[in-house]
């Protein structure tokens, strides 16, 4: 059977399987919001895609959540409101600026036991690897997951990963928790940031800017907000 695909067919196919799961609403944000009828362009689109065996789709949620034709999840796996909320966080960062190298479920070890974060992006000229905490945990345990990023910082593989930059000294990635519980955890090595969403780090930021900026003209050094360059 012979179709063609255009390039938005492309990306959409590309970016169900890089998200593992998308919900119908973000992709109409992402790929069709520029249309005069973006929800019936999209249901349009991924209806043809799904004939075509190219994607698969759950109807056990509201809107339809369409998945990679491989996905090794069940359709009524708790799984699925993993990487909805992985794709939220995303969104939430497009709103400021469009992350760079994303990788879901990054596994910069290689090795099982190592930092799994849940994403890796460069945001606004930062590295960061993102823990989304859906659930609410011990602080031992969330110490012993901060404990892993510091192993692997000392083991000084994160410098040869391949997003580090040519031209300049590698950069460690940040650590952002995303909770809605702030956890008694802490590292001497790796910067860690708790907020409940994107929307509080950047509220974070702009107020930590201006702190500083103020500070600047008192010819006094800024200590409040978080340092990290955002620019």
């Amino acid at each position: 059977m012979s179709f063609r695909l255009s390039q938005r067919d492309k990306d959409i196919i590309g970016f169900i399987n890089q998200f593992r799961a998308v919900d119908r609403d973000s992709l109409v944000e992402l790929f069709f919001k520029q249309l005069k009828s973006p929800v019936n362009a999209c249901n349009s689109v991924m209806v043809r895609l799904y004939r075509l065996g190219l994607i698969e789709r759950t109807q056990q949620y509201s809107p339809t959540v369409y998945l990679p034709v491989d996905a090794k999840i069940k359709k009524n796996s708790q799984k699925i409101l993993h990487f909805l909320s992985i794709l939220d966080v995303y969104k939430q960062m497009c709103t400021y600026s469009v992350p760079k190298n994303v990788i879901v479920e990054d596994k910069p070890t290689g090795r099982k036991g190592g930092i799994e974060p849940d994403l890796f992006c460069i945001f606004k000229g930062s590295p960061f690897w993102i823990e989304i905490q859906r659930n609410q945990y011990s602080e031992q345990k969330m110490q012993a997951k901060i404990n892993l990023y510091e192993e692997f910082f000392f083991s000084d593989e994160w410098q040869a990963l391949h997003w580090q930059p040519e031209d300049r000294p590698a950069l460690c990635p940040s650590v952002i928790l995303i909770t809605p519980v702030r956890y008694a955890v802490n590292s001497d090595h790796i910067r860690i940031i708790q907020v409940a969403s994107i929307h509080e780090l950047m509220e974070k930021y702009k107020s930590s800017a201006k702190s500083q900026k103020e500070a600047r003209t008192k010819t006094a050094p800024s200590s409040g907000g978080i340092r990290i360059n955002l620019t």
